[in-house]
């Protein structure tokens, strides 16, 4: 039989009470029997004296810092209590805009054609033009001195750093104030006939159809206001010079544009895959616009019912559509292969 373990001195045999709170102060101890002196009696010691105002004070003081979330799949940042997001969890980096920063109401142009163009064209405002060495003899042969404004030489590097390494300058760029739009009736007062763009968007696209318009005589190319982008120097470089020559308009409802264009004398022919094939000799006696919608999509509804008359392209070969540029250089053909 184990003998039962002799009691601590102090100790009453008896089973203990709950875990005290240390912040009320000591547990008071078992008064003493009648007539007996006092036993065990403490006196409470500073670290279990019961609290004043200037203990409390900065207990209370201190903030309270709420348990983290924590996922099996994140991790604490070294020598912090900072939880870090997994990679997976983590929201994508913002894209950095694509092109040149260039100030308000202004564009960087690149290459010798659109540079020659743009300090040929007296309603270009230029501010600043950067050419390498090679660039200037390049562009002297485009367009001989005088120049509007004096060259800055620089180096290719330089470029690179400011346009884009992808970015083909030729060793050119120019900044410049964006062309102002003609007004319609302007417009009209030029001959050859008009192109209309819904919903195009690529401005290589935009700048090759300039390119195309100023080939075939176009009097102008108009856009949609809203989803169109501005000019850039990648739309001026597709279109090779041609920004310089065929007005670029924007209009906020074309098919309100159109509906004036109409009241005007102009008919407009809509190109569409599925309706008969465009005969220019048919048209030889109108002056036509021209509507092209994006690849793809195609004219919006109010456009197309804005048309007189809807026309293809004859393909006789395995494709269905063609580049909304390749499509108007087909149609400007069809239309003046019979003047």
């Amino acid at each position: 039989m184990r003998s039962k373990p002799p009691s601590s001195p102090g100790s009453t045999g008896q089973r203990r009470g709950p875990p005290r709170d240390r912040n009320t102060g000591p547990r008071p101890s078992r008064p003493p029997e009648p007539g007996s002196p006092a036993r065990n009696a403490r006196t409470p010691s500073p670290r279990t004296a019961p609290a004043t105002e200037a203990t409390e004070a900065p207990r209370r003081a201190a903030p309270v810092r709420a348990p983290s979330p924590r996922t099996d799949s994140s991790t604490r940042e070294p020598g912090t209590d900072t939880l870090r997001a997994p990679a997976a969890a983590r929201p994508p980096a913002t894209p950095k805009p694509a092109g040149p920063a260039a100030p308000r109401g202004t564009v960087w142009l690149h290459g010798t054609h659109a540079i020659a163009a743009a300090l040929a064209n007296p309603a270009r405002r230029p501010k600043r033009l950067l050419l390498t060495t090679d660039a200037e003899t390049a562009l002297l042969a485009h367009l001989p001195q005088p120049w509007p404004l004096a060259v800055e030489r620089v180096e290719r590097a330089r470029l690179d750093h400011l346009l884009g390494r992808d970015t083909v300058h030729q060793g050119a760029a120019l900044l410049t104030d964006l062309l102002t739009p003609p007004a319609l009736t302007a417009v009209l007062a030029r001959p050859g006939p008009i192109l209309v763009l819904d919903q195009v968007t690529d401005p290589r696209n935009i700048g090759a159809t300039l390119r195309s318009a100023a080939a075939f005589g176009a009097a102008a190319v108009v856009l949609q206001d809203r989803n169109a982008p501005e000019e850039t120097g990648v739309m001026a470089k597709a279109a090779s010079g041609a920004l310089e020559l065929v007005p670029l308009l924007r209009a906020v409802n074309l098919a309100r544009t159109l509906v004036a264009l109409k009241a005007a004398g102009l008919w407009v022919v809509g190109l569409d895959a599925g309706a008969p094939a465009l005969r220019g000799t048919a048209l030889s006696e109108r002056r036509v616009v021209l509507v092209l919608g994006a690849e793809g999509d195609g004219m919006r509804r109010l456009v197309r019912e804005s048309c007189d008359e809807l026309c293809g392209l004859a393909m006789p070969g395995t494709m269905e559509s063609l580049n909304v540029s390749a499509a108007a250089t087909l149609a400007l053909y069809e239309l003046t292969r019979s003047t």
